[in-house]
């Protein structure tokens, strides 16, 4: 179709028309306690996991006192 120009809620230059800010307006203060919300519970596994690991002694492993030398037999030449 010849000179059909479609609808946008954007300008020449990309940015927002007045008709797109008034749409988005009643969402924006939703959006914004959400994201908060998200934001801070993803902070708060974070945080939660690396103290979790951070307690974490390791008084059950066992090392050994003397490096153990590998046998001749599977020895790589």
């Amino acid at each position: 179709m010849a000179g059909y120009q479609p609808s946008t809620y954007y300008d020449s230059r990309f940015r927002q028309s007045p008709a797109l800010i008034r749409a988005r307006r009643p969402y924006l203060g939703k959006n914004a306690i959400l994201g908060l919300g998200l934001s801070a519970f993803a902070l708060g596994v974070y945080a939660y996991t690396l103290r979790a690991i951070g307690q974490d002694e390791f008084e059950d492993v066992k090392v050994p006192d003397v490096p153990v030398k590998p046998s001749s037999e599977g020895e790589w030449r």
